[in-house]
């Protein structure tokens, strides 16, 4: 994995590109789905342009692209990719979906590792139809990273679990809080599974800062979304710009920092009406609220 510390196009820190935000971006990484009205070039280059020393990769647009080439272009310009979206969805019962999903996650594994990056973004995978059984699913989860688990790690990859918010667990991730997504990471070395702690899906846990500590260095990524209302229809789209809504940023990157996490900081938004917006302006625009309501 690329140093973000080590791109020449990063400035030192409060002393971005002229072009950038004033501020100190060497923590900041853009994940791609924030501005995925951008191509993969037209993503590198605003980052160059702008300074920004991180992305994260989403594996549909990457294999798009062409798996061998997304990670020459993403070499070439000094960017370091901080994770990889995503395997996962390891709740299937039956025998040929849950085979089809180990295949799967070993591709993105592997795909992560072309990449450069030791972050593997895992969402969890909801309740199987006709399912109500939330505990039997996270056993499932449990039963595929003991086989994946090793796999990554032989490789150098860390799977990263990500909770989310409690709206999700039905259909996208039976995993809702940092503690539920800590009882099934730390069955494994810190090295192979940890945990993703986005602030989008663990504001509302009274729970999640005394979980932050208990994590530690288990914490493999921390990204970056606010909380605003009304949620659109299907409530995937909601997140808010940095600096909209409710969440206190800062007070989390706080808590993540004290945990002894330094690695980068990630934001990653799903919004429509983000999407519609010129896509290089628009990370100007991210970057600048990092530095003012995270730093």
């Amino acid at each position: 994995m690329t140093d973000m510390n080590e791109s020449a196009d990063v400035t030192a820190a409060g002393d971005a590109s002229p072009s950038g935000p004033p501020g100190d971006l060497s923590r900041f990484s853009i994940n791609q789905m924030t501005v995925k009205q951008l191509t993969l070039p037209e993503l590198v280059e605003a980052c160059v342009r702008l300074g920004v020393p991180g992305v994260g990769l989403w594996r549909e647009p990457v294999q798009a692209y062409g798996l061998d080439a997304a990670a020459k272009l993403v070499r070439d310009a000094g960017l370091a990719v901080t994770t990889l979206c995503r395997g996962g969805f390891l709740t299937a019962i039956a025998p040929a979906a849950r085979a089809d999903a180990l295949d799967d996650n070993r591709a993105a594994i592997d795909e992560a590792v072309t990449l450069g990056t030791d972050t593997l973004v895992l969402v969890s995978g909801g309740l199987p139809p006709g399912s109500r059984d939330l505990h039997g699913a996270r056993e499932r989860i449990v039963d595929a990273l003991e086989v994946l688990a090793p796999y990554a790690g032989e490789r150098g990859v860390r799977l990263a679990i990500e909770p989310l918010h409690p709206m999700y667990a039905s259909d996208r991730c039976v995993v809702s809080t940092l503690d539920q997504a800590l009882d099934l990471a730390e069955r494994f070395p810190v090295d192979q599974v940890g945990v993703v702690v986005d602030t989008y899906h663990v504001w509302w846990d009274d729970r999640a800062p005394a979980a932050i500590a208990r994590a530690a260095d288990r914490i493999h990524s921390f990204q970056l979304a606010d909380w605003t209302t009304p949620l659109p229809a299907g409530v995937l789209n909601g997140r808010g710009l940095i600096g909209d809504g409710a969440i206190d940023l800062r007070a989390w990157r706080e808590r993540v920092d004290a945990a002894g996490y330094d690695g980068p900081i990630e934001v990653e938004l799903f919004n429509d009406t983000l999407w519609v917006r010129d896509g290089a302006e628009l990370l100007a625009d991210v970057a600048e609220r990092y530095v003012r309501h995270a730093l």
